[in-house]
C-alpha cells in the first residue's frame, strides 16, 4: 500500500466539470455486477454509455433531490468526513454508501421524525423535508458513463465525485443521517456549524480523505 499523498483537501465537486472515473474506479463499479469482467469489458469498449448496477453487495445508494443533495454535500465536505462517489441523474443526487445503509437509514430517519409535519416547539411551522430514497438489495441504479459525454450539464447522468480507487471509502447510515438532519436545518448564514470532528490543528498536515483505502 502506498503512503497517503500529502495535499490540500480536495475542492468541492463542481457540477460544471463532471468527474472522470479511473481504471481502478471502473473495476470497483464492475465488481457489483453479476459478471464483472464482461461488464468492465463492455464499458471499456463503450466508455460513453451509462450502465445499470445492482445495489446491496458492493454499495447501497441514497437518492435525494439535487438541491437537498447539494446541501448534504456541503455539510459532509465542510464539517464531516467527505463523501464516497456521488452521481447526478434526472434531478436527483445519488450518494454511494456502504452496504447495509439502505436497511438502517430509514429507521434512523423515522427516529428523527423525518417528514412529519406540524409545528415546532415555538409554534412555527416545520419546514418541509424531501423524501429520502434508499436503494439496497434487490434494487438497481443507473450509473453514469466512465467518461463525461459531450453536451450541457444535466443532459444525462454524470459523476460529481467519481470513483478513483479500487476500494473507495463509503459513508454509512450514521453519516447520512447526520448530513440529512443538518441539511434540513434552516438558519442564517452565520449560524454556528457543528462538526463531527474536532477542530483541525492549523499547523498539521492535511491529507486527501477521498483516497482512503
Amino acid at each position: 500500500m502506498t503512503a497517503l499523498q500529502e495535499t490540500a483537501l480536495p475542492a468541492y465537486p463542481s457540477p460544471a466539470a463532471p468527474a472522470q472515473v479511473t481504471a481502478a474506479g471502473a473495476a470497483w463499479l464492475a465488481s457489483a455486477a453479476v459478471y464483472p469482467r464482461s461488464t468492465l469489458s463492455l464499458w471499456e469498449s463503450h466508455p460513453g454509455d451509462s450502465g445499470v448496477l445492482p445495489c446491496g453487495s458492493v454499495f447501497d445508494v441514497v437518492s435525494v433531490p439535487a438541491f437537498f443533495g447539494r446541501r448534504m454535500l456541503d455539510r459532509l465536505w465542510a464539517d464531516g468526513p467527505g463523501s464516497g462517489p456521488v452521481a447526478a441523474h434526472r434531478g436527483r443526487m445519488l450518494l454511494f454508501t456502504s452496504p447495509g445503509t439502505a436497511q438502517r437509514l430509514p429507521s434512523l430517519l423515522a427516529w428523527e421524525e423525518w417528514g412529519r409535519t406540524g409545528n415546532t416547539a415555538g409554534g412555527a411551522a416545520k419546514a418541509p423535508v424531501p423524501p429520502v430514497l434508499c436503494h439496497g438489495p434487490g434494487d438497481a441504479v443507473t450509473v453514469p458513463p466512465l467518461s463525461a459525454p459531450p453536451g450541457p450539464a444535466g443532459a444525462g447522468p454524470r459523476w460529481l465525485v467519481a470513483p478513483d480507487v479500487r476500494h473507495p471509502w463509503l459513508p454509512g447510515a450514521e453519516a447520512m443521517l447526520w448530513a440529512c438532519v443538518r441539511a434540513a436545518r434552516p438558519g442564517p448564514a452565520d449560524e454556528p456549524r457543528i462538526s463531527i470532528f474536532p477542530p483541525a490543528d492549523p499547523g498539521a498536515n492535511v491529507y486527501d480523505v477521498s483516497r482512503r483505502r
